[in-house]
């Protein structure tokens, strides 16, 4: 981990396509044309492999986002800065204008009084993997769902709850990670309306829905 880079070396490197947003950097570039947009995805990819560093792709109408981070270390590394500078000389050599003015991530902030009492349980529900640098929260190494923080404060009645999770998965996968996070400390709310969706709680009593999206 001490590979790690700070704000300062962030700054230094001049990276001025990226931004550094929850322990990753982001860029977004608009190619031109969908076309355009998956020939830079391949040359991103090719590049890539030669750097034995690989970054996160999303292509969409009119855009491409990249996300690098270094997984086994928890953030940013120098690796993430060499992979960045290089994409963007790609990006750039292909006529793509980098818009990092629309970057932005998406973090659920849960607050708890014992953080560590409730994330088993939110770990199990969300398939999460831990930070090895920050363990007060909960990520998807795949990239498909937000972050998940524990925001530490002093312990309280268990308030009217503001918010949820629903959490879609296949049908198939719906029983066991409904026993996951049961086994995880959590407990079954109400089973009414399953398989369409099935309401757990944590320790807490925070609630989140199963869902298959049959009813």
């Amino acid at each position: 981990m001490s590979d790690l880079i700070d704000k300062t070396a962030f700054d230094a490197a001049g990276l001025d396509d990226w931004r550094h947003l929850l322990n990753a950097l982001h860029a977004r570039f608009d190619p031109g044309s969908y076309a355009a947009g998956l020939a830079l995805v391949a040359a991103i990819g090719a590049a890539a492999e030669e750097l034995d560093h690989h970054p996160d792709l999303d292509l969409r109408w009119g855009h491409v986002n990249v996300k690098v981070t270094s997984h086994d270390s928890g953030g940013v590394t120098t690796r993430d800065l060499r992979l960045a500078r290089r994409i963007s000389e790609i990006a750039a050599a292909a006529g793509a204008v980098a818009r990092p003015e629309r970057v932005q991530r998406i973090e659920v902030a849960l607050d708890t009084a014992d953080w560590q009492r409730v994330r088993p349980f939110w770990k199990a529900l969300l398939d999460g993997a831990d930070n090895p640098r920050l363990p007060d929260e909960v990520n998807d190494p795949d990239g498909a769902t937000p972050t998940l923080w524990f925001q530490e404060t002093e312990p309280h009645e268990t308030p009217r709850q503001r918010f949820h999770l629903d959490v879609h998965v296949p049908r198939d996968v719906a029983e066991a990670r409904i026993a996951a996070a049961l086994e995880a400390g959590g407990t079954l709310v109400s089973d009414a309306d399953a398989p369409g969706f099935v309401v757990l709680a944590d320790p807490d009593g925070n609630r989140a829905c199963v869902c298959t999206g049959w009813r």
